[in-house]
């Protein structure tokens, strides 16, 4: 018994050691990203509030003429290791074309998403994002003639599981929850959760 305790003590105590220098490392890692971060959208010119904080590189690209903002407190989780449940790839936000917009409110966050807008993408306040989630305003297509794009908007409060597609001319109201993997092509209404593919309504949430 005494053995046993002391085996599950010295365990104990070497994880804890382990768990302090990754969270020291994490910190360490978060600073020079966010450092690195800072002056890629400086000569990008991307507007981004105070306080947010970025867990690796993100790619950001954006077309002449066209618009990216992040609000306050936001987080970007793009390295692999920087959530647990598996992040494909570094978060990606782009805008497509002349007059393009992306605009994400404050405290909202974001692990590997895909962010593609070649009109507009409006993100509220509150917003978790799940891993490898995609969010777009138009079809992709090189010839978009006969395939326009149209306005994205999530409301504040909304929780997106993890490896959701969110397509466009879509509005998600208010405090709605999605469920993981859920293909989103038509408007969900405030207070609700959802989820399938193609994505429904579950349950009212009061």
């Amino acid at each position: 018994m005494k053995k046993f305790l002391f085996t599950r003590l010295t365990e104990d105590k070497g994880s804890w050691w382990i768990r302090k220098l990754s969270n020291l490392t994490m910190s360490f890692f978060k600073g020079y990203s966010g450092f690195i971060v800072k002056i890629i959208f400086f000569f990008k010119g991307v507007e981004i509030g105070t306080g947010c904080k970025f867990f690796g590189v993100p790619h950001f690209s954006r077309y002449r003429f066209s618009r990216i903002q992040i609000g306050k407190n936001c987080s970007f989780r793009s390295d692999h290791t920087s959530n647990l449940i598996g992040v494909n790839h570094k978060c990606i936000l782009a805008t497509l074309e002349e007059g393009a917009i992306i605009k994400i409110g404050n405290n909202s966050g974001f692990s590997g998403v895909s962010i593609g807008a070649a009109k507009e993408i409006i993100i509220g306040n509150n917003v978790l994002c799940g891993a490898n989630s995609i969010i777009t305003d138009t079809d992709w297509h090189s010839d978009r003639s006969n395939t326009m794009p149209k306005a994205v908007i999530i409301e504040d409060n909304v929780w997106i599981g993890v490896n959701t597609t969110i397509l466009k001319g879509v509005r998600v109201g208010k405090n709605s929850i999605i469920g993981a993997s859920s293909l989103v092509l038509k408007d969900i209404p405030p207070n609700v959760i959802a989820g399938g593919n193609p994505c429904r309504i579950l349950k009212q949430i009061n």
